[in-house]
């Protein structure tokens, strides 16, 4: 069954590889490509087109790739550039504060690592990229949960919230005040929620459309990041995430309005 399943996975992969070499194909060219019959050719390229990743061009029974290569290239694209361009903020960022830069993307039910930048007089910190951390416990996460919607809010907040520290909110009601706090202040705090002694603070990057395509925070041990040091963080983190927004391709004020 294991065999079969990834013979089927290899072939489906090696569809889309033949329409991005020759152009749109039939069933009978697939199959003989392929050397499989021309029913198995047809089931692959149907849960391919099921997922768009092919579709029929206007000539019935030829087909090519579809929008859903496009969305997932896309999506890949983004997420590269927000690092590319990121990197001269998070390395400035950085150096200013003394401490450890991130950013993050959504990614399911958790933020995504994609990028670290540790200042050059720190030690080096764990490297959290490709990393994945819960949403209600850290700053990052909470920025993500201020700018969903609120069916999105509901469905990545109905597992019961599991707790790491004493500090760690755990109450969805709790947190969806925290989170609107997070949408007014423009930016989000975390402190002792996911490790104690650990202090973060985030703010959204807008893409170019206006919508929220990621995170930049600064991280440190929290008797260096203090309560009455947040304020100067959090200052020099959102010019930060706006000076990203703005290498993106978006010079607005806000996101979107608020859907809580």
């Amino acid at each position: 069954m294991t065999g079969s399943t990834i013979q089927s996975v290899d072939r489906a992969l090696t569809i889309l590889t033949l329409l991005a070499e020759h152009g749109p194909l039939g069933v009978t060219e697939l199959s003989g490509l392929l050397d499989v019959h021309k029913s198995t050719a047809f089931r692959l390229v149907t849960t391919l087109e099921l997922h768009e990743l092919v579709e029929q061009t206007t000539d019935r029974g030829k087909y090519r790739l579809g929008v859903g290569v496009l969305q997932l290239a896309g999506a890949t694209t983004a997420r590269l550039d927000i690092v590319q361009r990121s990197r001269p903020v998070t390395r400035r960022l950085a150096d200013e504060l003394g401490e450890t830069v991130n950013i993050t993307v959504l990614s399911g039910h958790d933020a995504l690592y994609l990028d670290q930048t540790a200042a050059a007089s720190t030690l080096q910190p764990y490297n959290w990229v490709g990393q994945r951390v819960p949403l209600h416990a850290t700053s990052n996460g909470k920025v993500h949960l201020a700018h969903v919607s609120p069916a999105r809010f509901a469905e990545l907040t109905a597992q019961p919230l599991r707790r790491f520290t004493d500090h760690t909110k755990t109450d969805v009601t709790a947190l969806l005040a925290e989170v609107a706090a997070t949408r007014r202040n423009g930016y989000a705090v975390a402190v002792d929620e996911l490790e104690v002694g650990l202090t973060a603070v985030a703010a959204p990057i807008t893409g170019p459309d206006g919508e929220v395509a990621g995170s930049v925070s600064a991280s440190g041990p929290t008797f260096r990041i203090p309560a009455e040091r947040v304020s100067e963080v959090a200052a020099k983190v959102v010019e930060a995430a706006r000076e990203i927004s703005r290498q993106l391709g978006w010079h607005g004020l806000a996101a979107h309005s608020s859907p809580f």
